[in-house]
């Protein structure tokens, strides 16, 4: 047996074994039949009753809209930087129709607050309509838009694609 084992079996880590694999018959004499466990039957702890559970409000406050009788002006916007998106966005969310004219801005950041404008239109399931090139419309929800009968079907969708 290695010196590594023995120091194992002194420590009780390890089995006694015997180098050979057998034991001397005095041995195994002494040691006891294996006898097969009898599992021991605990009683169960009673679960404990579920615990009352009060709904949480939804911290999330809705947008409020105005309702279509209540329109009594369109905002005329003429930003000059990105900056002015603040305030096309806290406008329209008070459900005001926009006028958005852009000829006053550079066309990297008019393009930025056309997509901003149209995610503020997703977002809050308004409408967006090109004028112009450099004008577009804003209509909150509540507010139809009826586009010159042209003898054409092709209405614009109400998402805004630059491209």
């Amino acid at each position: 047996m290695s010196t590594l084992k023995k120091i194992g079996n002194y420590f009780g880590f390890g089995e006694e074994g015997y180098e050979d694999g057998y034991a001397p018959e005095e041995v195994r004499a002494e040691q006891p039949e294996e006898v097969p466990e009898t599992p021991t039957i605990v009683p169960s702890e009673p679960e404990p009753a579920p615990a009352q559970v009060t709904p949480i409000r939804a911290s999330v406050r809705p947008v409020e809209t105005a309702a279509p009788s209540t329109m009594s002006r369109i905002q005329t916007i003429h930003p000059r930087s990105y900056n002015d998106a603040k305030i096309i966005g806290t406008t329209f969310r008070e459900g005001v129709p926009i006028i958005m004219n852009l000829s006053a801005m550079d066309e990297a950041n008019s393009k930025r607050l056309v997509d901003f404008s149209a995610g503020l239109i997703f977002g809050l399931r308004g409408s967006i309509e090109k004028v112009t090139n450099s004008v577009f419309l804003l209509t909150p929800e509540n507010i139809e838009v009826t586009a010159e009968a042209d003898g054409e079907e092709d209405s614009q969708a109400s998402f805004f694609n630059q491209s």
